[in-house]
């Protein structure tokens, strides 16, 4: 059911004053994050907001809310997403705003992303009767791995909604560049589990036994090769390992190893086809090694592909926001993963990457413990979405 919202000051706010409101929200939000589908303070804090607004709001999905600008305006419907959880790192900062929560913290930037559109909305409400359309905003939980976005749009999320943007910070991209292109922007990525199964024995004597370490380890370098020799070049591709467990002491042969790792690849077919090669080589080094192989694959996110009319438009209120230099196509697309995919799978959509680069200052990309968000992009985000939205 939509929330009954209240009534707004007689004086509008200030842009100033407006930035100034989110920057103070987005500390607030740093200092106190929640993982996936946990955003319960997080929502509480974006419903208040849209209410002090006098937005209206609804649930959808637990932790997730949609508010509605001009919702009666006979114009194509546009939306606008943010998403709101943290992730299981312990910060190291030392910011006045830290993370007050141990081992979990904004490093990716989601606390910005969700005090950007907010700002956004505020500006967007002082001139809702000028909206030709009904703008959504849609605040989104469990980014991080959990598929949120596929869970809001079951709940309804794009109801009405004929086009959306979203956006990522991204430190290795100049502050003032921004990637708007057509197509592939982020890529597909899924995560595999692989298990040898061996035999153990004495250190001293391997000849009786099937090392399963030894298999695996061929298994670690040999899969490097899937991409360099089997994927074209001009076929953004990753296989990456992130995890190595095997054996209890220094003198036993184990039972079995296992490593984990993920793959990503710049379309979600050509994902599909490396996860494949990569069983086949698993498969072919236990094999040879006499072991039992064990083959986990998970497809996580679609990649996140912009459409043409969208990205065109997103690329037009970057020259009018940001100037005619702002443009940046380098290292696109990028190999990180983004679950906006689900929602450009279902209705035209542009993710936009903004960049956060500074020079002479250190590159914290984003997950790192070290990382924060540059506060400097909200008035640029309010001016994007402005733009966007017809104004």
């Amino acid at each position: 059911m939509r929330q009954a919202a209240t009534t707004m000051s007689e004086s509008p706010a200030s842009f100033d004053e407006i930035v100034a409101r989110a920057v103070e929200l987005r500390h607030d939000l740093h200092a106190h994050p929640e993982l996936a589908f946990e955003e319960v303070r997080t929502t509480q804090e974006v419903r208040a907001e849209l209410t002090r607004l006098g937005i209206e709001w609804a649930p959808c999905t637990a932790t997730g809310t949609v508010g509605r600008l001009a919702p009666d305006a006979s114009g194509p419907g546009i939306a606008f997403r943010a998403d709101l959880d943290a992730l299981p790192v312990e910060e190291q900062t030392e910011l006045p705003y830290q993370s007050t929560v141990k081992g979990w913290m904004h490093a990716c930037g989601h606390d910005g992303h969700t005090a950007s559109l907010l700002a956004a909305a505020a500006l967007l409400k002082q001139q809702e009767r000028r909206l030709s359309g009904p703008v959504t905003l849609i605040f989104q939980p469990g980014e991080e791995g959990g598929h949120g976005a596929r869970r809001m749009i079951e709940a309804g999320a794009l109801e009405g909604v004929s086009r959306i943007y979203g956006f990522h910070n991204w430190p290795a991209i100049p502050f003032g560049r921004a990637v708007a292109v057509e197509g592939t922007v982020m890529a597909a990525n899924g995560q595999f589990l692989a298990i040898v199964h061996g035999r153990g024995g004495h250190a001293s004597q391997p000849e009786g036994c099937i090392d399963p370490i030894l298999a695996l380890s061929s298994f670690v370098t040999q899969v490097q090769q899937v991409v360099s020799r089997r994927v074209a070049p001009q076929r953004a591709a990753v296989v990456t390992v992130g995890r190595f467990h095997a054996g209890s002491a220094n003198n036993i042969i184990p039972d079995r190893a296992e490593c984990e790792g993920t793959i990503r690849a710049s379309t979600t077919a050509q994902l599909e086809e490396v996860s494949q090669l990569c069983a086949a080589v698993f498969h072919g080094t236990c094999d040879a090694a006499g072991a039992r192989p064990e083959w986990h694959w998970t497809r996580d996110y679609p990649a996140t592909v912009n459409h043409p009319e969208a990205a065109k438009r997103a690329r037009e209120a970057v020259v009018r926001v940001m100037g005619p230099e702002a443009p940046w196509t380098e290292g696109v697309p990028i190999m990180a993963a983004e679950d906006f995919s689900y929602f450009a799978e279902r209705v035209p959509g542009c993710y936009l990457l903004l960049g956060t680069g500074r020079p002479g200052k250190p590159l914290e990309s984003c997950h790192s413990p070290r990382f924060d968000f540059d506060d400097a992009l909200i008035p640029v985000v309010m001016r994007l979405w402005h733009d966007l939205a017809g104004l």
